[in-house]
């Protein structure tokens, strides 16, 4: 929001400077981004009056003027200027003048003319980029005068960096409102009595879209004359606010928005048919905007409408077809409220922003539609002419704003800031602040306040709280020095932390990366055919419009972009939330913490005796099996072959623990490596760590005095069968004294049948309190064979 200091200063005029006046709003979370002066430094410019202008002589281009400053006798000035005539009030740089650019004003000859000065253009002193011809004064302005002092501008534009949620100071009312609490001072607002109607005319209004537009004001103006110009003090102070002077009636919209915060637009009435309705856009529905542009319309759009075809995109940019011209006779002033809710990323869609768009989006009064449009309409009528009539109002009261209702409580609020403020000073800051205040109470006090729809961020009691620091002043808070008492939390030991598999992985040459939650959806639906995804509303970019249901699309991409830049050999991992679509979770979305990883390139780095071996499957589960050891439960583990969509059919395995899916690891499909820009074979994994991040807690144990025995079995089972069944039955069965067992050998070949493997294991008995016997070994041994006999059809193999 960029205003003019002086404009402020109309409605209140604190006792500070410019710098103080910056500095208080700061610090009342209204950031003051810039100050600037709104003119460049020149002097010796005065108030002058054409008296005679004539053709040069000796120069088609140039005329002649004699020019009358104040001063005892006329002066006279040669100008090039088109617009030149007698009896036209202009600038003057009288010699002696020193221009923006320290450009001086000297007497001197035009092609054998005398000139002593200048007839200045609005370029030419630094106030408009407008340099086509002279500046012209209006008839009033007083020959002689300093125009500086006359423009009064010894003045300065401040530029104002609200955030989101204090769309009430997106106008000059609204400034001058907190200037005025800031202050304890009243804020003198300009009147706006109501303009009588003085013909009939009207067009019908209806809502067919209450909940979007609860509250639309329109006005039938007749005999407007777009030939006049707007005044100066209008164009001065739409220009200090950076805002460009185009007509006279767009000029007064938009000096209207600068003032109450209130959009507003006009519309050629004899371009509209019968009505005005205002409805959701028909999906497809073509509408030529204002600069030229033409869209296609989505069925969530918000238009102003006649009886035959859309007319606005409401709240946000005008059409062409039914803008005012400089033909318009007469015009149909629009003033509305629009829910910010519907309005809110749609000018972004289109890549549009508006003034109006930046305001409906935040939030505007619901209450100031009437104001803005008596206000619009008096200015109208006392610059361009013109008989006004009625205003029509259309409203739903059940979808408009109400009054809110919080509760502030003393010693909240004195817990919260660490300082007791006096009860009838947060009153006053409450009450100047626009809100209805009520005291209640008997042995604890509180706060009833009623807090104005205009208020949008104003919801919980904390808001409040803010509202009283902020005006307080934070600067009156006295620092001091925290005071807390130290607790040890209750840490449980079978907890495993996340920096743990962190660091694991680092230790295993992995780095880690932080991707975007949101992804290409695109990407999305291959990794994760048909599966429900969250697509968000207003996304940053089309690219980015999807919640992640995993980690995959985001580490591949990384990874892509890595081996683009010659980094052929990658190890990634990330940790985060995965949002998964589940009606039965809060919200509707189910919030999983989960780690991954892809591998691509290399095992090792080149080396003359190792070769150049690439990773494969067994190299990712070795990481997923390192990671799962964490636990002290790795046997608890299983990995069981699955088809995934976005994995290597063959090369994929899902892993459980017992009955519990933890995740899966495996190649990426080779039709995948393409769409993320990877050479050679990609490995991927993906834990859920609420599965893995409870640990078996040790017990301590004495350690055996007593010598250990290896007896060796090879099995004779389908290729079907896989090793980890084998070893997963063997430690169920609980066979005495076996402390270890692992697999060994596998041979699949010419003396076995085709279906048939054959599977060798090492177990290691080992007694806790004395020697074991051949006996006893033998026991163990011939229960375990036995039970893989039953269970998987095992035959020993003898040789």
């Amino acid at each position: 929001m960029k205003f003019s200091e002086k404009w402020l200063r109309e409605w209140v005029n604190p006792a500070l400077s410019t710098g103080e006046l910056a500095e208080q709003l700061s610090m009342a979370g209204l950031e003051v981004d810039g100050i600037e002066p709104v003119a460049s430094a020149f002097t010796g410019v005065v108030v002058g009056e054409v008296i005679t202008c004539g053709q040069h002589p000796d120069a088609d281009k140039l005329q002649v003027t004699q020019v009358d400053v104040g001063g005892p006798e006329l002066v006279d000035i040669v100008c090039g200027a088109s617009n030149c005539r007698a009896g036209l009030k202009v600038a003057v740089a009288t010699v002696g003048a020193v221009l923006p650019g320290d450009f001086k004003i000297k007497k001197t000859k035009l092609r054998g003319a005398p000139s002593h000065g200048m007839l200045c253009s609005a370029s030419e002193l630094e106030l408009s980029d407008d340099s086509e011809g002279i500046m012209e004064l209006p008839a009033d302005a007083p020959v002689g005068k300093d125009l500086r002092e006359w423009l009064d501008l010894e003045d300065y534009s401040l530029d104002v960096d609200l955030t989101p949620n204090r769309a009430d100071c997106l106008g000059i009312r609204g400034i001058a409102r907190e200037v005025g609490v800031l202050n304890n001072l009243d804020v003198t607002v300009p009147a706006v009595p109501a303009v009588p109607a003085t013909i009939g005319d009207s067009l019908a209004i209806t809502l067919a879209a209450p909940a979007a537009c609860p509250r639309y004001l329109g006005r039938v103006v007749r005999g407007v004359d777009m030939a006049a110009s707007s005044p100066l003090w209008l164009t001065e102070k739409l220009r200090r606010s950076g805002v460009r002077a185009i007509d006279p009636v767009v000029d007064i919209t938009n000096y209207v928005l600068l003032e109450l915060g209130q959009p507003m637009h006009a519309f050629d009435l004899a371009t509209l048919d019968q009505e005005i309705v205002v409805r959701m856009a028909q999906q497809g529905e073509k509408l030529t905007l204002l600069d030229g542009q033409e869209v296609k319309l989505d069925d969530d759009i918000l238009v102003i409408a006649d009886s035959n075809k859309a007319l606005a995109m409401a709240g946000i940019f005008g059409g062409k077809d039914s803008g005012v011209t400089e033909n318009t006779k007469d015009v149909f002033l629009e003033s509305a409220f629009f829910s910010p809710d519907l309005i809110m990323g749609h000018a972004r869609r289109y890549g549009l922003h508006t003034d109006a768009s930046h305001r409906y989006e935040r939030g505007v009064d619901p209450e100031l539609q009437q104001k803005a449009m008596e206000r619009a309409t008096a200015l109208i009528l006392e610059i361009c002419g013109g008989e006004a009539g009625p205003i029509t109002e259309a409203k739903d009261m059940a979808h408009l704003p109400t009054e809110t209702q919080v509760v502030l409580r003393a010693d909240r609020l004195a817990r919260v800031l660490g300082i007791t403020i006096a009860p009838a000073q947060v009153t006053e800051i409450l009450e100047r602040l626009g809100f209805t205040v009520e005291l209640t109470g008997e042995t604890a006090q509180q706060w009833q306040v009623g807090v104005p729809a205009y208020r949008f961020d104003i919801s919980i009691e904390e808001d409040l709280i803010e509202e009283v620091a902020r005006v307080y002043g934070y600067n009156n808070i006295p620092s001091a020095a925290p005071l807390a008492r130290l607790a040890m939390y209750r840490t449980p030991e079978a907890k495993l932390p996340l920096s743990l598999f962190q660091q694991r992985l680092i230790a295993a040459g992995y780095q880690e990366v932080i991707t975007y939650s949101f992804v290409e959806p695109k990407h999305q639906d291959l990794l994760y055919p048909n599966a429900p995804t969250l697509v968000l509303p207003h996304p940053i970019s089309v690219d980015m419009s999807s919640m992640r249901l995993g980690l995959l699309p985001g580490l591949l991409t990384a990874a892509g972009y890595n081996q683009k830049r010659q980094q052929a050999s990658v190890r990634f991992f990330e940790s985060g939330l995965r949002f998964v679509p589940d009606q039965t979770a809060e919200n509707g979305i189910r919030q999983e913490a989960v780690i991954g990883g892809v591998l691509l390139g290399s095992q090792l780095t080149e080396h003359w005796r190792e070769g150049n071996k690439p990773v494969d499957f067994y190299q990712v589960k070795g990481q997923v099996e390192s990671l799962l050891a964490a636990t002290g439960a790795l046997h608890e583990y299983r990995f069981v072959a699955a088809n995934n969509s976005a994995l290597h059919p063959g090369q994929s395995a899902n892993i459980y623990r017992g009955e519990q899916y933890v995740g899966f690891c495996g190649a990426l499909h080779p039709q995948f490596e393409k769409t993320f820009g990877l050479k050679g074979r990609a490995f991927v994994f993906e834990l859920l760590l609420s599965a893995i991040e409870t640990r078996a807690v040790p017990v301590a144990a004495g350690i055996s005095r007593y010598p250990s025995i290896r007896r060796d079995i090879a099995v004779i089972v389908d290729r079907t069968t896989t090793a980890g069944e084998l070893l997963a039955a063997i430690r169920n069965v609980g066979a005495n004294h076996v402390v270890d067992l692992h697999l060994f050998d596998v041979y699949q070949g010419d003396t076995l049948p085709v279906d048939k493997q054959s599977l060798a294991i090492a177990l290691t008995l080992q007694a806790q309190e004395r020697t074991l016997e051949d006996t006893d070994v033998n026991e163990s041994v011939a229960k375990i064979v036995a039970l893989l006999q039953t269970k998987f059809n095992a035959v020993l193999r003898d040789s």
